[in-house]
């Protein structure tokens, strides 16, 4: 319903609702053959076009799946109740044919593909009963040449197919776009934060930290009083690391030269590295990498990625679970997959990765992810997650090969 928020939006729309409903009636009372004997068929119009009337109306306020559907459903079968009822008006065969078309300003491909698969089925049954049972008695435009309007019928839906499919490939990179801006909007607001702050908090953390450590050696503290302090230094490394983070969002060194990077050789070095730490959750990391995957990255950058990736599939997996990692060359781009078994994601939290301060874990802080962002986007690559609440995630990185 977000169309409908803006007040000049729905303004337009119940303009345009109101003249479609005026030329409804107006074709209920001007020079109307059925008019005069109220009969069933009239009648029959007269509840589709005030049904129909009502949908249209009500439609800004309820917004939804099922609303969109009856609205469909209820436009067909007026549609082809025009077409039985007025056999004279050759005009509403057109009508017909455009019936797929008013599901596209729904910028839905399930109501749309429904209702295209109604219209070519209720079509199937219209011709049969013209060619078996009317003879071209009251539909004598379309018997004298059945076969070239049977084509030209299911051309026109094919060419309403072809709209809706561009015009729907058209709004998905446009979504992507939008997402696109809202994720450099995120990295933007996080840096300007991180500049402002970072170096101010870092400061005095180094000078307790300094006065913690001394303690820590002075024999005078006894040994439950130096855990306690080393409790408390180990927790000011926390805060360091954070804020480390922080300032490679802020600062991201743009400096550092690209180099030739076997993507092999470092995956299987993350993987190494990981292995004492996938022990601890008893946990595997598998790695197949197909040969001859180079790419032009930063090592240390990419290294810290596929580190932040792989730590996350390890921390999301149940015990016992194995970790699946992959790469190989799909036309111009290495293409690597990390795969793991655990709660998934729903769409809402995908949407939100990335976001300052948003995790999925206790202690996360959200920016591992945004730095992960950060780098695919340096090296013009891209991150997508394929996933579902209860059915694992897959984290697909694609880098252009070299």
């Amino acid at each position: 319903m977000k169309e409908f928020n803006n007040k000049s939006n729905k303004k337009i729309y119940h303009i345009v609702a109101f003249i479609v409903i005026a030329i409804m009636i107006l074709g209920l009372v001007a020079d109307n053959p059925r008019m005069g004997d109220f009969g069933a068929g009239y009648m029959l119009n007269l509840v589709l076009v005030l049904i129909l009337s009502a949908c249209l109306l009500l439609y800004p306020r309820a917004d939804t799946f099922a609303h969109r559907m009856i609205i469909t459903i209820v436009s067909s079968v007026y549609f082809y109740t025009l077409f039985f009822l007025y056999p004279e008006t050759w005009s509403n065969f057109i009508f017909l044919c455009l019936i797929p078309a008013l599901s596209i300003l729904f910028f839905d491909s399930r109501i749309f593909y429904f209702s295209l698969v109604l219209n070519c089925a209720g079509s199937v049954l219209l011709f049969g009963y013209i060619a078996a049972v009317d003879h071209g008695h009251q539909y004598a435009y379309i018997q004298q040449d059945l076969i070239g309007n049977v084509i030209n019928f299911f051309a026109s839906q094919v060419v309403v197919f072809f709209i809706f499919f561009l015009t729907n490939g058209r709004m998905k990179k446009q979504q992507l776009y939008y997402e696109q801006i809202q994720q450099s909007g995120r990295l933007k607001i996080t840096g300007q934060l991180a500049a402002a702050v970072a170096h101010e908090v870092r400061n005095p953390l180094t000078v307790v930290k300094g006065f913690l450590q001394l303690f820590e050696q002075d024999p005078s503290f006894s040994s439950s009083r130096k855990g306690q302090i080393s409790l408390m230094i180990d927790e000011l490394h926390t805060a360091e690391q954070v804020i480390s983070q922080f300032l490679s969002v802020a600062k991201p060194e743009n400096e550092i030269a690209s180099e030739t990077v076997e993507v092999k050789a470092v995956l299987q070095s993350v993987a190494d590295l990981l292995y004492s730490y996938g022990l601890l959750h008893d946990n595997r990391i598998e790695v197949n990498v197909a040969d001859n995957c180079h790419i032009a990255v930063n090592r240390l950058e990419f290294k810290q990625l596929l580190i932040n990736i792989m730590k996350n599939a390890i921390e999301a997996s149940e015990l016992g679970d194995i970790v699946q990692v992959t790469a190989a060359r799909e036309k111009e781009f290495v293409v690597i997959k990390v795969t793991d078994q655990g709660r998934g994601m729903t769409e809402s939290e995908v949407v939100s990765l990335g976001t300052p301060f948003y995790s999925l874990k206790s202690k996360g802080t959200g920016l591992g992810m945004m730095i992960c962002f950060a780098i695919v986007e340096k090296y013009k690559g891209t991150i997508h997650f394929k996933t579902a609440l209860g059915h694992g995630t897959i984290v697909v990185i694609r880098f252009p090969s070299i």
